[in-house]
């Protein structure tokens, strides 16, 4: 348990700039005091002290304003950032080295017994105010955009945003960004919101402009082919080709 207690305070260090010093963290980092409320509600979980791990997630929740259900499964170097407004779920696991911002829940959409929340494999981190709900997977690596609402599954290594969330297509986007560039368009202020008209119809013409360029670069490939083609008819032709003398009888 000392050792998680350590993780949790060392973590912060990696994923946030401003903390100094390991004091600091432990007396004014509100995601760390959550955390630690948690590890000792979830032993008392575990232990079937059911309202004394209730008692003692409620006490967390009312100094730090992060609600954490003692039932959840938290992993190794977990990092909560801000934390106000988190709330996680009984049957929500979460994987080592996740980080999540304020405002995100990790809720369910059943009223039913059993698996009805959310997990989170290793390296995810969730944005905040995003909104994950029910019994899916987050891959591992996956980023959740903030404000997102995800209730399907997201694959590992994948980021996701809008309401409802979608997966963005990274190598289309990569496309895009090489063409920009070959047609000195830079698109300041242009982010992955599609849901802008004057986005979606930039995008619409760097699509075009990156499939004209492939029509463009086979057209090219096919008429190298054809000249060479044509050359190599005209040189056989004339390896065989019979000398005629013109006598007059």
């Amino acid at each position: 348990m000392f050792d998680h207690i350590k993780e949790d305070i060392s973590i912060v260090f990696e994923r946030d700039p401003a903390a100094r010093t390991h004091w600091e963290i432990l007396t004014t980092y509100p995601g760390v005091h959550a955390l630690l409320m948690h590890r000792l509600s979830h032993w008392l979980w575990k232990a079937n002290f059911f309202w004394l791990g209730r008692f003692c997630s409620h006490i967390g929740r009312w100094f730090t304003g992060i609600e954490i259900h003692p039932g959840a499964t938290i992993g190794r170097r977990v990092f909560i950032d801000h934390g106000m407004g988190v709330v996680i779920g009984e049957t929500a696991i979460i994987g080592n080295d996740c980080t999540l911002y304020h405002g995100v829940t990790l809720g369910g959409t059943s009223w039913n017994k059993g698996k009805r929340h959310p997990t989170l494999e290793s390296g995810v981190v969730i944005g905040a105010g995003a909104k994950v709900l029910g019994p899916i997977t987050i891959g591992e690596g996956a980023k959740i955009g903030s404000n997102a609402v995800v209730v399907k599954d997201v694959p590992a290594n994948a980021t996701a945003v809008g309401i409802p969330a979608r997966i963005l297509e990274e190598e289309k986007s990569k496309k895009r960004e090489e063409t920009a560039q070959k047609i000195g368009f830079a698109a300041y202020a242009v982010g992955n919101d599609e849901n802008d008209p004057m986005i979606k119809a930039i995008h619409s013409l760097l699509d075009h402009a990156a499939k004209q360029d492939h029509a463009i670069t086979e057209l090219q490939a096919q008429l190298a082919r054809l000249n060479t083609d044509e050359r190599s008819d005209t040189e056989v032709a004339e390896a065989f080709k019979v000398p005629t003398t013109n006598q007059k009888p």
